[in-house]
Parts: C-alpha cells; sequence; structure tokens
C-alpha cells in the first residue's frame, strides 16, 4: 500500500476534488470524524467547509492548515468497504490524526479502487499536528497495516505497465471523461519541473496539452488546452479549455506544482535514485531499443523527441518508482539529447513512440511549420476564443475561506 500525502491551505479545492467523484458515481464517503452528516446521509461541500473551519481556532500557526491523502493498496488487493475504513482510521490514529476532523472517501474511478482522506493539521490550539518525518512514519504505518491485513508489499512490488494508469482511447468514447480522470491523477502524483516535462508525462497516455498564451480580441490569456492523441501522437477530436476539469490542472495550479516539485525532488534525492537507475542500463546497452526495454523493467519509460531526419532533439525520463520526471539534461550532461544522438546514431527503431515537437521547446499555439499542420491550427484558434467567455475568477467559497483564514491571522498579529 501507497501512501502519497499533500498539504495546503485550499479546503474547498479538497472536499471538491473528491465530492466531484460522489456526482458522477465514482466514489463515496466511507466514514468521518467530527463531521455533520446530512439527514440523507451526505456530506454536501458548503457544510463540510463550516465544520472544518468552526474546528479552526484563531490563532493558527501555519500557512498550510489542510491535509489531503490518498492510501493506495496493490491493484490485486481485494478489500471491503468496511476494512478500507478501518484501514484509513488505524492510518489517521498511528500517524496522529485520529482526534482530528476528517472524511475519508473511497474513489472507484480505476480499475484499482484507493481512498482519499481530507483534514485539518492543526490542532484546537492551532498547533501544527507534528509532521517531523511524517513521510517516513507513514511508510512504516502502511507497512504495519499490510501485514495486519495480509496486504501485497509496497515495497516488494515491482512496478509494471500494468500497475499504471490507463491511456485515453479515443475510440472507447467519454474522451473528456478519460482525459479529466488521468490529468488530476497525474498532475497530483508525478513531480515535474517544467512544462515540457508535464507533457512528456501526459504523452505517455495518449494526451497532448499545450499552453495558450498569447492575446485575443484584445485581451491576454494565459490558459492550457488539452487533446486526446492516437499512439503516434497525432490529435484526434476537439480541444478542451483546462477549466472543464477544474483549477487543479489550470495554467496556474501547472506551473505551481512545477516550483513545489522542485524542492520536493531535492529534499528527497529523487534525481539521484532516477540518475544511478538509468546509469546501470546505459552502459550496458548497446541499442535504443534495448535501452528502452530494460529502463522499462526498471519502472522508467523514456521518451526520445526526433526531427523528420530522425535525429535525437530531446529526451525525457519518467521515473515510475519516484514518481518524478526529468529532462535528460536535468541528469548530467551524458543523458542529454546530444550524447543519445551519438550513442544511438541510427534512424528510430519501428516501434519506437515519437513525441514530434518545436525542438526549441513547447508547441506554440498559433504558429505551424507545415500544410499538415492547418487544421490543428483552427482547432487551437477556437480553443483560444473559448478562454474569451471563460471566467478566470476563482471560486467564491474558496476565496471567502482564504479570507476568513487570512483573518484568523491578523488577529493573532494584534498586540
Amino acid at each position: 500500500m501507497v501512501a502519497k500525502i499533500n498539504v495546503g491551505n485550499s479546503l474547498f479545492g479538497a472536499l471538491a476534488y473528491n465530492q466531484k467523484k460522489i456526482i458522477e458515481g465514482e466514489g463515496r464517503v466511507l466514514c468521518s470524524n467530527k463531521m455533520t452528516e446530512s439527514l440523507d446521509g451526505g456530506f454536501e461541500i458548503h457544510r463540510c467547509m463550516v465544520d472544518f473551519e468552526r474546528q479552526l481556532p484563531d490563532d493558527i500557526k501555519t500557512e498550510k492548515p489542510i491535509i489531503h491523502i490518498s492510501l493506495n493498496p496493490h491493484p490485486d488487493d481485494r478489500l471491503s468497504d468496511e476494512q478500507l475504513a478501518a484501514i484509513a482510521q488505524e492510518y489517521l490514529e498511528k500517524l496522529g490524526y485520529g482526534n482530528q476532523p476528517y472524511i475519508v472517501y473511497k474513489h472507484e474511478d480505476i480499475d484499482r479502487h484507493h481512498i482519499h482522506i481530507v483534514s485539518l493539521r492543526v490542532d484546537d490550539t492551532g498547533k501544527k499536528i507534528n509532521d517531523s518525518f511524517e513521510h517516513q512514519r507513514s511508510k512504516t504505518i502502511t507497512r504495519e497495516l499490510e501485514q495486519k491485513y495480509g496486504l501485497h508489499s509496497a515495497e516488494k512490488q515491482q512496478r509494471s505497465q500494468a500497475s499504471l494508469p490507463k491511456m485515453v482511447i479515443s475510440q472507447e468514447g467519454n474522451v473528456k471523461g478519460q482525459i479529466a480522470n488521468l490529468i488530476k491523477s497525474l498532475s497530483i502524483r508525478y513531480h515535474f519541473q517544467s512544462f515540457n516535462e508535464y507533457r512528456a508525462l501526459l504523452s505517455l497516455y495518449n494526451i497532448c496539452v499545450e499552453e495558450a498564451k498569447g492575446e485575443v480580441r484584445g485581451r491576454v490569456y494565459n490558459g492550457l488546452v488539452y487533446f486526446a492523441t492516437d499512439d503516434n501522437g497525432n490529435k484526434t477530436g476537439n480541444p478542451f479549455k483546462s477549466s472543464l476539469f477544474g483549477k487543479s490542472v489550470g495554467y496556474k495550479a501547472i506551473h505551481e506544482r512545477c516550483e513545489r516539485s522542485k524542492d520536493t525532488i531535492k529534499e528527497k534525492g529523487f534525481r539521484e535514485q532516477t540518475k544511478k537507475t538509468v546509469a546501470s542500463i546505459i552502459h550496458k546497452e548497446a541499442t535504443r531499443s534495448e535501452f528502452e526495454r530494460e529502463l522499462k523493467k526498471k519502472g522508467i519509460d523514456v521518451i526520445f523527441r526526433t526531427n523528420d531526419s530522425g535525429r535525437i532533439y530531446g529526451v525525457t525520463f519518467i521515473d515510475h518508482n519516484t514518481e518524478c520526471v526529468f529532462n535528460g539534461s536535468r541528469l548530467g550532461k551524458e543523458f542529454s539529447a546530444n550524447a543519445f544522438q551519438e550513442q544511438f546514431a541510427s534512424p528510430h527503431p519501428d516501434g519506437n513512440k515519437q513525441q514530434q515537437q518545436n525542438p526549441e521547446g513547447s508547441a506554440n499555439l498559433v504558429h505551424t511549420t507545415s500544410e499538415n499542420h492547418k487544421e490543428s491550427e483552427t482547432v487551437l484558434e477556437s480553443a483560444l476564443d473559448l478562454f474569451i467567455m471563460e471566467n478566470h475568477g476563482s471560486d467564491p467559497e474558496e476565496e471567502a475561506f482564504i479570507r476568513r483564514m487570512r483573518r484568523k491571522k491578523k488577529k493573532k498579529l494584534k498586540p
């Protein structure tokens, strides 16, 4: 079982993410603590926010009072709702949150059913719940729960493609829903330090994302547009503006995720782990296809970007063990595109998934370089028009919550 811990100040965002799963019939509340349940047995967002805020003291001593945890059993573990609820409660008790207000959700949007928990990181005095060595303590707790409930060991689990999310398949329909489930999950789980690394991650799952920057009808916009693609990276169907999926996968949120990822990767030494694994393979395998195959066995996907003549101009590693994405140059000069071009100086082998991009960086939404892209350009311009009608303001309830939080902090500063 793998636990993912995220902290922040957006209570509404955490609740809305889980409530959406319930509305779509892909989730439900398993249990709660110190929360008011409505007469119909539901947990309406506004009521939950009132309950959480009521238990937040005036003197808050942390800028990030919200914690959002996901507990992910192995896909082969089959657990009842009662067992999942018990596991969540025991996990929270051992981590120090047993007496906190919390809500435990079960998500069923993918085959691997899992738990999401929303709670507060401060006690009734405003002091932050002890988070010293929190991630290490969390690993110890999950190992204990694995032994108690006879679950598959996360420590011994070898990452495989079978345990990774399913890629978008346009022929199956509901493309919007497929994209939504993937981008929300991937943007939370994975660490990436640039927009291009985020693009590379999504390309594994037949999704393309592009920045919509520029001036349209006299107004300046920054946004993201998502597309489904086929297995060769060609766009299929219509574009989807990011606001259709929520602010968590919008322009601002993704770029903020890039900044946070830099600190996390440095703090946990993820770069060194990935670099060591890639280095152990690169000196052994003579061909590109062998290199890709051996890396995949280690839980790492590699994406080579090539021009029309087959020359490698970019390389990105997606490490599913550390859940990090690295452009090759981040790992070192010996992992750069030029280094691989020299090593694999031959046309790309059949079967390698190519990602045709602008060698200078992220694709330009307005400028295209071939006649084949005229239709794509028209689609993108239409997507830009969508931003004109879009309200880029934050959600009123979330803004109100943040204002109340700020007022509480100002009270603390008064002499």
